[in-house]
């Protein structure tokens, strides 16, 4: 199969297209005929914003100028499992109702800014609509992932059928906090983190918050602070600092040590100590290892052309940004980051051609019916070999096409980066993943894994041992390797979930539906606005939608909880089921 497209441009642009016959077919899909089940939806029964009028500001103490109260709403404005996002002059705050009782809390989710009252109110926590964190509605504390702030409550109380909020007018403006931390007062005793990805992040600032008070050392090839990495596909202009989730000061003040540019190249358990490429050796006490994973190898010939990418850091991003402006891009590889860097292009470059082997997109994740849909956004076709010269100008495909390509970034899947550990005696497996047990815990004593390195045993599915390589699963791996360190079990309990923004549009996905046999579709394909639940044994084992928040945050509600969905219960187009299990 083959093509390019590109974003519409000036008319002096032009921009050429070739579609082979299964191309045309795709554009020529018809719609599905069934109406959205989920028109009628309304987000966890929440009422709509108040005005500004709705809030009548009240006189404030002479001695609290740094807090503000208002009345809000009256006792009967909400009901049980009502949310309702009010005004309090100078910030907004998010308004909960359950068991009679009143809370308040912060409004946005501090991870990228989710509108909470679109979210999923049930048992005493808020989901997020975007990407599923939960976050307590007594304490504001962060129950699931991902992200690393809590939200800051406040108080409420009911004076003549009148709501009053009073709350602290700093933390109504940031809309977040960080958990209070202990500091380090043992010099000669490290936990040493090699990555500082978000596993490797949350371990180390769970170890604080629990009160651990040896020393933490973060090791990382980065020459950055911790960072947003899965920004970089949709935003590649973005900076390290406009990425980075902790400063050089956070760490600092919260004594978490961060050594960059160090790429570890051995692990001896029998001395405990890790060496680095430059020669430095490190000793420690308990070891977490969480080196992610690198770009699967591709056979071609000239490794040093220098507008070929794998992106990997801020400052690859802004290169294939600078060097595709105007310019013909080709991206091989049809996995979620190709497709985002594709979308991301678009807006910038000449042409943009993206080359596969699948003859759909995403289908072994998503479906074959929901591959096909996306593929309305772009055509691809296979690629035979790179031209050997230093600087790439062409790409030749096995049909003998021929594809300009000014830049050209490579997303064709990637496998562990653990070469380092063959000869450490820590178990891998056949595919070079690190085996762990529920605790995060390697064969060898003091040394724990988490993130995409990773094969752990999973609940929902009698805990075979799977890899599950989400930002979002990563975060939990960090706080139960933690707690595993400091000697305290925790309890496994997540909904794997993951997100993609492409041409404008973006996909959310939660659950585990590896070796799913069945694809019921609620929606419209053709209109990319859609829901589709994933099937195997006839229970639902995950979920992926379209413009249809928060209703993968309501399955991965249901899911937590330990209720199951069977198939039925999706087939018939009725959703009462979800909101009766999800919302109270």
């Amino acid at each position: 199969m083959g093509g390019c497209f590109s974003k519409p441009k000036p008319v002096e642009v032009k921009v050429e297209l070739s579609l082979l016959e299964k191309e045309k077919e795709v554009d020529g899909l018809s719609p599905n005929g069934k109406a959205s089940p989920f028109a009628d939806c309304r987000p966890n029964g929440a009422l709509a914003h108040s005005s500004d009028e709705d809030s009548m500001l009240l006189p404030l103490n002479h001695n609290s100028r740094e807090y503000v109260e208002a009345s809000v709403c009256h006792v009967k404005d909400l009901e049980n499992g009502q949310m309702r996002e009010v005004d309090l002059g100078c910030g907004r705050a998010l308004l909960i109702k359950q068991h009679g009782e009143f809370s308040a809390m912060a409004h946005k989710c501090p991870h990228y800014g989710a509108p909470l009252v679109k979210g999923v109110l049930s048992k005493g926590h808020v989901r997020c609509p975007w990407h599923g964190a939960c976050f307590s509605t007594a304490t504001g504390d962060i129950e699931d992932f991902p992200g690393l702030d809590s939200l800051p409550t406040f108080q409420v109380r009911v004076e003549k059928d009148k709501v009053i909020i009073r709350a602290n007018k700093q933390a109504l403006q940031s809309q977040k906090r960080s958990k209070p931390m202990s500091r380090c007062s043992i010099l000669g005793l490290k936990f040493v983190n090699l990555s500082a990805g978000p596993a490797s992040l949350v371990c180390a600032e769970t170890l604080r918050q629990e009160g651990f008070t040896d020393r933490i050392v973060m090791c990382t090839m980065d020459r950055h602070p911790p960072y947003d990495r899965p920004k970089l596909s949709k935003s590649l202009e973005s900076t390290a600092e406009q990425l980075r989730l902790r400063s050089m000061d956070f760490l600092q003040d919260h004594d978490i040590e961060l050594l960059t540019e160090k790429e570890v190249v051995a692990v001896d358990v029998k001395t405990r100590s890790v060496t680095f490429e430059d020669g430095l050796r490190m000793e420690y006490r308990k070891l977490f290892i969480a080196s992610g994973s690198k770009p699967k190898p591709m056979i071609y010939k000239g490794k040093d052309v220098r507008n070929v990418f794998h992106l990997r850091t801020p400052e690859d991003a802004n290169s294939i940004a600078r060097l595709a402006n105007n310019k013909n891009a080709v991206i091989v590889g049809t996995s979620f980051v190709g497709m985002e860097v594709a979308a991301a292009l678009t807006d910038k470059a000449h042409s943009v051609s993206v080359i596969g082997i699948e003859p759909v997109p995403f289908k072994k994740a998503l479906g074959e019916k929901v591959g096909k849909a996306i593929m309305k956004l772009l055509f691809y076709i296979k690629v035979n070999h790179f031209c050997p010269v230093s600087q790439l100008k062409e790409v030749v495909l096995k049909s003998g096409k021929v594809l300009r390509a000014d830049v050209c970034v490579i997303g064709a899947g990637s496998v562990p980066a653990t070469g380092f550990l063959k000869q450490s005696g820590i178990h891998l497996d056949s595919k070079g993943f690190i085996t762990v047990n529920k605790m995060m815990q390697t064969s060898v004593d003091g040394v724990f894994a988490g993130g995409d390195v990773v094969t752990f045993p999973f609940p929902p599915r009698n805990n075979k041992k799977v890899n599950i390589p989400h930002w979002q699963m990563a975060h939990v791996h960090g706080r139960v390797a933690a707690l595993s360190m400091m000697g305290r079990v925790s309890e496994f309990k997540t909904v794997p979930y993951f997100w993609s923004a492409m041409f404008g549009k973006t996909i959310r996905y939660a659950g585990y539906g590896d070796g799913f046999d069945d694809v019921i579709i609620q929606g419209d394909l053709d209109e990319l606005r859609f829901v589709a639940f994933y099937t195997r044994s006839e229970e639902v084992v995950a979920v992926a939608s379209m413009n249809y928040d928060p209703i993968v945050s309501r399955v991965a509600e249901v899911l937590g909880s330990g209720k199951t969905i069977k198939k039925r219960d999706v087939e018939t187009g009725d959703i009462s089921w979800l909101i009766d299990k999800g919302s109270h």
